[in-house]
Order: C-alpha cells, then sequence, then structure tokens
C-alpha cells in the first residue's frame, strides 16, 4: 500500500500545475481496497459496471459514501439505467440522445439531477461508442433541454495504438469541440475528462479536466 500511496502523491504533484481532477479507476478492487486508498486522501473513484460499482458503494461506510465522489467511467446500457442514476455523482459514458433522455426520466422520477459527460468518439473507432463531432452538435440542443440532467462536459477515450502526435490532436480537438458547444448553445461545459494511464500527460498538456488513472496508481 505504501507503493500505492508514493505513486499517488508523486502524481498529485506532476500534476500540481494543471487544474485537474484524479478519478482513480478501481473497477478491479473491492470495497475493502477502496476504504484504504480513501486513507490515502483519494476521493473520486471510477467504476466500470453498474451493479459490481454498486455491490461495492452499498459496503462502504456512511462516511466515505458521503466524502466520495463515485465516476460511472464504463459503457452504461439502458436497462442499467435505473441503477445507476443517484448512485454515481457523474456518469461519463453518455453518448446517445435516447440514453440521455431515458437517464433523465429516472433521474425526474428520484427527484434529482444526473450530472453526466457527453461521450465523444471523434478518432472514429467503430469498436468504441460516443457521439462523433458532428453529431454532439446536433443532439446537444435536444440534451440540454432534458429536466432531469445536467450536462458538465465531455469525455473521451483515445485509440491505444495512437502516437504521441495523434494524440495531441484528438485531445486538442476534443477541447476545441467543447469549447466551441459552449459558445454556440450557450452551455457551460467545465469538465472534460480525456486521459488514462498511457495518454494522461498529453490530455493535460491540452485541456483535461479529469483524468482517469488505474494501473500507474497501483502498481
Amino acid at each position: 500500500m505504501n507503493k500505492i500511496f508514493e505513486n499517488y502523491q508523486r502524481i498529485k504533484t506532476q500534476i500540481a500545475p494543471y487544474n485537474v481532477k484524479i478519478v482513480a479507476v478501481t473497477k478491479y478492487f473491492d470495497e475493502k481496497q477502496i476504504i484504504q486508498y480513501y486513507d490515502m486522501g483519494i476521493r473520486d473513484f471510477g467504476e466500470n459496471r453498474v451493479k459490481d460499482a454498486i455491490e461495492k458503494i452499498n459496503k462502504l461506510p456512511d462516511e466515505i459514501i458521503k466524502n466520495s465522489r463515485f465516476h460511472l467511467i464504463g459503457h452504461l446500457q439502458t436497462n442499467k439505467v435505473k441503477m445507476a442514476v443517484g448512485k454515481f455523482d457523474l456518469i461519463h459514458s453518455v453518448d446517445s440522445v435516447k440514453l440521455a433522455d431515458i437517464i433523465s426520466q429516472e433521474a425526474e422520477k428520484k427527484g434529482i439531477i444526473q450530472k453526466i459527460l457527453l461521450q465523444i468518439n471523434n478518432a472514429g473507432e467503430e469498436q468504441k461508442s460516443g457521439f462523433s463531432p458532428s453529431e454532439i452538435r446536433q443532439a446537444i440542443p435536444e440534451i440540454i433541454k432534458l429536466k432531469g440532467i445536467k450536462v458538465k462536459g465531455v469525455m473521451n477515450m483515445a485509440p491505444i495504438n495512437s502516437s504521441d502526435e495523434e494524440l495531441h490532436y484528438l485531445f486538442h480537438n476534443i477541447k476545441q469541440i467543447n469549447d466551441d458547444l459552449q459558445s454556440e448553445y450557450g452551455v457551460e461545459l467545465k469538465e472534460i475528462s480525456m486521459g488514462m494511464t498511457r495518454d494522461y500527460k498529453i490530455a493535460l498538456e491540452e485541456g483535461a479536466t479529469i483524468i482517469r488513472l488505474g494501473r500507474i496508481l497501483f502498481e
């Protein structure tokens, strides 16, 4: 555990010049390990699978649940929306108007506003979900009208084998799209979730406000 603490402190020092939040990806760890990470000072936890995440969250002490933020960073299926809404502080992976609408309806039933990010697939990867740059511009006017959600920004996952040059281009493009959406539609989009273990340094340079780190923290 000392090694993980050292990793966390080293990365915190490294990213200090940037206004960025670390989401620790804990999808492979149980609630006991999350408690240990909380004791180290980590407060933002990222999970991929709704059911597994909720089972872990429900086993955590009330103090940790109250003082932590849980992020859904994996794909959200429509049949899992009821479980997810209200359990996650931020859903990163909203990839269609239909999904946004279902989340909004469920949030309204529960009397809450669910914060979300819109996933943008600007590399055009067929195996990944997300709006294309043209689709997001068509979709956002409809999405921001939904009463049960609050769009906080955008999210991106770059292709695994991208070169540094390609990563700079893709991440810069995401920041540009986010800025354009704000100016064109009068919405405040403060969060840009992009960058993981292999590419977070480039994401920081290009304007990320949230980075999602797993291996580099826990190895």
